[in-house]
Order: C-alpha cells, then structure tokens, then sequence
C-alpha cells in the first residue's frame, strides 16, 4: 500500500528520487573508532552489539603493523601475541552465551618486556635473553588475563629496564619515538609501553617503576600511570632492577582506565612477601574516588626546590605555570578561566610540534605516512582574545615577570583552588 501511495503521487508531481530512497535505508552506525577509546566506551559498544572481541583486537593489530615499524615507525612493539585473535574469539563465545567474562572483559594490555608472560619471550630488553619462554605469568599478568583481558604485545623498554631518560634496548634495534613528536624522546624505562597506548595500538598497558620509569614516560606521553605504595601491588614475575624500589602498575589514556586496571591488580602475593599486609589496606572501589569537583577548594604546592634546576628548560616550567594557574583559576569559579580551560593546553602553547597522538594517526589513516608538524601554532595571544582576554592576560604578564629573571615570583609556588 505504501509503494501504491507514492506512486500515486509520482503520478501527479515528480519527487527526488533521494527523496524516496531515505525512506527506506536504514540508518548508518559509524564503524567504532579505536583511536583514544577507553574501557567504558569499549564495553558500550559490546552491550550494543556494535563491536566484537575480535574485530577490536583486530583494529590494533592493523594499527601496529601500519604504523609501529612502517609509516611514522613509532617501534614501540618487541613482539605481538600470536594467539591474540584466538583469544579473543574464544572471548566472544564466552560473552554470547554469559556475558563479559570479567571487569577487563577483551581489554587489549600492552606488557613491558620485562614482564613474564606465558609462552611469550620475555627478554627485560637483553639480547642475551632472546628465547627465554616464561612457564608462567607474572602476577599482574595473571590477574588482568583472569579479568578477562587480552595480552596483545609486548613492548620495548630501557634495557635491563636501566634508564629514565629514553627507550632503547639490544633485543630491538633503533629508538623507540615518543608519538607526540617523532624527534622527542619517551623517557624510560616504560617508554615502549607509554608510547603504544599513547598511539593506540592497545587500550592499556602495564609497566614498572624504580625511581621514574611509569611517571616519566607517562608524562611524556599524556598518559596515566600509577606508581602504587610499596606493597599494595606485587612485582612476582618482574624481572628485578632494585627490590628496594621496584613497584609494577598500569598506564592508561584516563585515570578512569589506570584505576579499572588497579583495582584488579592490586593484593597480597606469597610470592612477593612484601605485600603480606596489602589486603588490610585495599580499597574496594578505587573509582568511587573519581569525583568530579573534588579538588575544589584545595591548596596545592609545587615543589620546585626538587624539580627546577639549572638544566630545567625555562619554556617548560613556564608552560606549566600557565597551566597550573589557569586551572586553579577554573577551580576558584572564574567564569573566564573555566571557558579558557575549557579549550586545552593548546590554545596556550608557543610550541611548534605535532598534534597529539591520536590526531596523528588519524591523519595516517588518511593516507599521510608522517605526522605533520603545526604550521601556525596557536600562541597565548589567541587566549588574550573574546570573553578568555582578562585571564589570558593576567596569565601572560605574571609569568614573564616570573620568568624574567629565570626565578618565580615571590609566594607564586603554592595557589588556593
């Protein structure tokens, strides 16, 4: 009856014919983007049927091999799980007759080398440990597999795990490139795993940490990561730099991720005797601490006795306190400094580099094989514009003050949110 209606009408006047078609096709879901998703957005697109275990391993594994040793050659993988669609395809059996299988249900885990992993080398970044095959999973290992995660790669690190500053090992040859800036270091000793989840080639990752080697390449790399109280998270199956320092944790896009990750990894272990008494001091919801607001009304202090030497770069201790002021602004309830948070760090940069990771691929993806540096970056000028001028401004004058001499400005370390 509906076709005999409208051909009525075509009779009498003549429609578009995409007038007619729009009727009938059905309306188009985007195709799921891995690029800066996090676990809840994965998760949601399972429930909705929009996504399978399979075609998001599937995803990154196509993202690793088109732009971790060719195109922008980030080289941030030793190696890839072989059995990782496998994996996930017995995931998505297991999800269809029960649903997930646990809080990491097919969360793809990018492993530091120096992690022992079933089955999979495991090499710390030595060459002289090339073969090793592991008889069993390091502890945090076997608690991310058992929540239903994916071991998908493993990453390069510092050899023996030994420096902070960059990523470069014997058992893969050349740097390991921080994606933000191709010519920029990740730091280390977890500069491989920082730079695979910056760069989305897994969703999380999992690294160590004796003096700097989950914060510095986190840092480095826009990412979370979580250096836990000695004890609370055990370091079984990690092959040693210093017992007396060493602690194992996640990395991840948001705080959210890092604490999805925690909160499985975190326990007692016999086979780490320092985290007998872990289990009196859990949480049993981490996240329940995400609370939005929950630094209003805060004082924080900036201890720049221990960060700023003589070597510190003064254009990143000024950008910092851009930063750090015009947050405390938002967080104070000026209307102006929120809109001007509101923008990123971007808007206050006069800094030429890349965009950020995820819009460097993306620009891959469409066919570019380098990331493109910013030809006209946007300078702290474009904040001093509109209803942003006042805060961008005041922003502005008091650190080149500070700055002037090279010192900050008197009582300027410590602002009241």
């Amino acid at each position: 009856m509906l076709w005999y209606r409208i051909s009525s009408v075509m009779a009498t006047r003549r429609l578009p014919v995409f007038l007619l078609t729009c009727c009938f096709l059905p309306a188009q879901t985007p195709p799921f983007q891995v690029t800066e998703a996090t676990i809840t957005q994965v998760h949601a697109a399972f429930r909705s049927g929009r996504l399978t275990c399979r075609a998001l391993v599937g995803m990154y594994l196509r993202r690793i091999e088109a732009f971790d040793k060719t195109g922008p050659a980030i080289n941030s993988i030793i190696l890839v799980n072989p059995d990782a669609q496998k994996d996930a395809a017995d995931l998505d059996r297991r999800y269809a007759r029960s649903g997930p299988t646990g809080p990491l249900h097919c969360v793809p885990v990018i492993v530091k080398d120096n992690f022992e992993t079933k089955g999979l080398q495991t090499t710390d970044g030595a060459l002289a440990l090339k073969g090793f095959l592991p008889a069993e999973d390091a502890f945090q290992v076997r608690r991310v597999r058992e929540a239903g995660a994916i071991i998908l790669a493993k990453a390069n690190l510092a050899e023996w795990a030994f420096t902070p500053y960059e990523t470069v090992s014997s058992i893969l040859p050349g740097y390991t490139k921080n994606p933000y800036a191709l010519d920029r270091v990740t730091a280390g000793s977890s500069g491989g795993t920082a730079a695979a989840v910056a760069a989305s080639f897994g969703l999380v990752g999992l690294g160590s940490d004796t003096g700097n080697s989950i914060r510095g390449p986190s840092a480095h790399q826009a990412l979370v990561g979580i250096r836990s109280t000695m004890g609370l998270t055990s370091r079984a199956g990690v092959i040693p730099l210093s017992t007396l320092a060493d602690v194992a944790g996640p990395m991840a896009r948001t705080v959210e991720d890092a604490l999805k990750v925690f909160q499985v990894i975190v326990g007692s272990d016999p086979d780490d005797p320092v985290t007998a008494p872990a289990d009196a001091h859990l949480s049993r919801n981490y996240a329940a601490s995400l609370q939005p607001g929950g630094l209003k009304g805060a004082v924080i202090g900036i201890l720049r006795q221990a960060y700023e030497r003589e070597t510190t770069d003064p254009e990143v201790v000024r950008v910092f306190m851009i930063i750090f002021s015009l947050q405390a602004a938002s967080a104070r309830g000026n209307s102006s400094a929120q809109r001007v948070a509101a923008f990123g760090v971007e808007a206050f940069l006069d800094l030429e580099r890349p965009h950020a990771a995820g819009h460097l691929v993306r620009k891959d993806d469409r066919g570019a094989h380098r990331p493109e540096r910013v030809d006209r970056p946007v300078r702290l000028e474009a904040a001093t514009q509109g209803p942003e001028k006042e805060v961008g401004q005041l922003a502005r004058r008091r650190f080149d003050r500070e700055m002037q001499h090279g010192q900050p400005a008197a009582g300027a370390g410590v602002l009241g949110l």
